[in-house]
């Protein structure tokens, strides 16, 4: 007599949950499309946690999170509708949000990835003769056997040297892509903090400058607690996959990492002559 009780109530339950699938109202999102769109809000929050200085009033958080409604066409208020209608089927959300974590796993899994694979390709005769951290002025495509890029990676010490400033950037200007054309270019940088680890990239198209932003310290903001994250290690790279030697042209100037006018006086000061430097650094006490 238990087991048929046991059986009869199990029935109901997903009876129950069928039931109240198939009356889903109207405005609230399927499951598919509501955990795309978690993917996406839970991707525009890290960003919003993580890059202060980019989302510094409530206009600009508003803003992006209001990007991703339009992307999957919705609104604020069907997102709302949406979100407490699966949280009150907490298995059923307990499930959505377990299957949208994995997928980002997966996706910071497959970046860490590409990384790795960076470093791990075979590197030049004129590579291996700089250390893994160093960052040349310029870079050109062009030589007789052309390197697909360039790589690097500061460590804590490294960094205290080299950046002087909270908030700096990687950056440099790009000639030499033809017009009506698009390289397969792309720049990246791996920001890693005791707790986080964050990525960036662009797809490099066009002849202008690139940069990308970093921060020295990453503030979180945990039960009512102020936590500040110091950075301890960056990984980036400059890629360009060309088999053929069709953007071969293509030139990487003023290849910097931290303040842009602090690089700039760096390079001056190392085209001057020795006497000219010397003078120079008497005048400077």
């Amino acid at each position: 007599m238990n087991r048929k009780v046991v059986a009869y109530l199990l029935v109901s339950v997903i009876l129950s949950i069928l039931f109240s699938f198939c009356n889903r109202p109207k405005e609230v999102l399927s499951r598919k499309n509501m955990e795309k769109l978690m993917y996406d809000v839970y991707i525009a929050e890290a960003m919003i946690d993580n890059d202060y200085p980019s989302f510094d009033t409530p206009e600009k958080k508003e803003a992006l999170i209001n990007e991703v409604f339009r992307k999957h066409k919705t609104s604020q208020a069907q997102w709302d509708t949406s979100l407490s209608w699966y949280s009150d089927k907490i298995a059923i959300y307990l499930k959505m949000n377990d299957s949208v974590k994995a997928r980002l796993q997966r996706q910071q899994k497959a970046i860490e990835q590409v990384m790795n694979r960076q470093f791990q390709q075979e590197q030049s005769l004129t590579t291996r003769s700089y250390s893994v951290s160093y960052i040349p002025h310029n870079y050109s495509f062009d030589e007789i056997n052309p390197k697909n890029g360039f790589r690097f990676r500061l460590d804590t010490t490294e960094i205290a040297n080299k950046i002087n400033n909270p908030d700096f950037d990687f950056g440099f200007d790009v000639t030499g892509i033809p017009a009506n054309s698009t390289p397969n270019l792309r720049m990246m940088l791996m920001f890693e903090y005791k707790d986080t680890t964050i990525y960036r990239s662009k797809v490099i198209s066009e002849n202008k400058t690139y940069t990308l932003h970093g921060q020295k310290y990453l503030t979180n903001f945990r039960d009512s607690l102020v936590l500040n994250d110091t950075i301890q290690a960056i990984t980036g790279f400059v890629k360009l996959l060309d088999t053929i030697g069709l953007y071969r042209n293509i030139l990487l100037n003023n290849i910097f990492l931290g303040n842009l006018n602090d690089t700039i006086r760096q390079v001056q000061s190392d085209r001057l002559a020795p006497q000219e430097k010397k003078l120079k650094d008497e005048q400077l006490q």
